[in-house]
């Protein structure tokens, strides 16, 4: 089934921006697509788990700036207390490390305030239903356009990048708030899409597309 296709049942979504009139067309967006139920909104981060908890959202799309709590600081919070909430940070920030912060905190989507309305909720519901990798609105570089080229999904991405960096799958699972068991898979998919056996040979590769951030990672894969 499509990730875009429509839920059976409306999408719980608790809303946290302290921007009235942003926070107003997002709502209205969502409203018009009627596949949305808005439970909450909140102003700001100190709000967020306390409606959580009196609402029981499907998801929550959150601001990266926010006052009391930024949106990382949310996420957080939200991932040890509320695990079963997705989160979908919604930001005017399209920076590469703006949007793996967002990731590795524990997002499971990213949309650029700027991005067109009709693109808000196939995002929501791609983030539910756990593949909303592909960041909504953001420029993709080079090096990530190569890897998406290569058939990678933007969390596959992230994952080669840990390998490169000579991470093991424990780490890399504690960073993504993911099972080892997960990674695994994910490691699996890497090496049938890209052609190759193991990890020394995923992060050659992620190094000859530029992926990496460190020389000396290679040396630590295992």
């Amino acid at each position: 089934m499509p990730s875009t296709e429509r839920l059976a049942t409306p999408v719980r979504v608790l809303m946290a921006d302290d921007h009235p009139v942003l926070l107003q067309g997002l709502r209205r967006s969502l409203e018009l697509d009627g596949g949305f139920e808005i439970v909450g909104e909140a102003y700001d981060g100190a709000q967020v788990l306390p409606l959580i908890r009196r609402t029981s959202p499907d998801v929550v799309l959150l601001d990266m700036h926010m006052p009391g709590i930024d949106g990382i600081g949310c996420i957080a919070r939200i991932r040890r207390a509320h695990p079963e909430v997705k989160v979908v940070m919604c930001s005017m920030e399209s920076a590469t490390d703006q949007v793996e912060a967002a990731f590795l905190a524990g997002a499971c989507g990213y949309v650029v305030k700027t991005v067109d309305p009709r693109d808000l909720a196939p995002a929501i519901r791609q983030a539910v239903a756990g593949t909303a990798f592909q960041p909504v609105g953001v420029t993709t570089s080079d090096d990530t356009r190569i890897a998406r080229s290569a058939g990678l999904t933007c969390r596959e991405i992230e994952i080669l990048r840990c390998v490169a960096r000579g991470k093991s799958n424990k780490t890399i699972g504690r960073e993504l708030w993911v099972t080892e068991q997960t990674v695994k898979f994910h490691l699996s998919n890497i090496f049938r899409k890209l052609s190759v056996t193991n990890r020394t040979e995923a992060a050659r590769w992620a190094f000859s597309k530029g992926l990496h951030e460190s020389t000396e990672a290679l040396a630590n894969v295992r």
